[in-house]
């Protein structure tokens, strides 16, 4: 059996594997699996961060509370306005000052009414995640387990196919299995092509006359532009 045979055998045993890897990582077991752990990495980070901002509104709303307060208690010392102007003072000017502070008091309330209604949405939010994070936490172990339930299943049809690609392994030349290797690992697939034409039927690239002279020889060679290995 000639090198080019040993790897188109070597080839479409490990094509079978390729499928048998596709197959689990396209698994619905999978995704749920990914998709569920995704979401509960993704839900502990949201439930920090709100109740961060909780905590931020909750100190703006006692900030706010307390300055209200204190210009309510200013306000008070305005009530008698016509017996701070009997001591002499000018009566339009704490009217003015009296007009300025209740301004502020109705700007600082409606600073607060809005604060409020935040706090009360992020906890509305809060509580609403919380609930679902719950419902995810129990559904992972489940989830979990059947994705490892069919992982294993395929892993041991996996090992069928890797131990008979073991076998093959030894009647091929290790320096071209290296390179096919090293080519399998990035994801190009097939790897050994057959010449049409005399350019390469993946990307179309044409052959030199050294080059084609070679595989008549019966060697393999590489494609320069899509460097997978060619035979004629």
């Amino acid at each position: 059996m000639s090198q080019v045979e040993k790897l188109l055998k070597y080839q479409e045993a490990d094509s079978r594997l390729l499928k048998v890897e596709q197959k689990l990582n396209s698994s619905d077991e999978r995704k749920k699996y990914m998709q569920s752990r995704a979401y509960l990495n993704k839900a502990a980070e949201k439930l920090d961060q709100i109740e961060a901002k909780a905590k931020e509104l909750k100190n703006a709303a006692e900030r706010v509370n307390a300055r209200y307060a204190e210009l309510a208690e200013t306000l008070k010392d305005f009530e008698n306005l016509d017996e701070l102007a009997g001591e002499g003072n000018a009566l339009s000017f704490y009217k003015r000052s009296a007009q300025g502070l209740a301004e502020d008091l109705r700007a600082l309330k409606a600073e607060l009414n809005s604060l409020v209604t935040s706090m009360k949405e992020q906890a509305e939010e809060y509580q609403a995640l919380k609930k679902s994070v719950i419902a995810a936490q129990k559904e992972y172990p489940v989830l979990q387990a059947a994705f490892k339930k069919y992982k294993d299943e395929v892993q041991r049809e996996a090992d069928g196919i890797t131990a008979e690609l073991k076998v093959l392994a030894k009647d091929i030349d290790g320096d071209v299995l290296k390179k096919y290797q090293a080519k399998r690992s990035e994801r190009v697939f097939p790897i050994l092509c057959k010449l049409k034409d005399d350019v390469c039927p993946m990307c179309g690239t044409s052959l030199s006359l050294a080059e084609r002279e070679k595989l008549s020889g019966g060697q393999v060679i590489e494609c320069e532009n899509c460097h997978r290995f060619l035979y004629k």
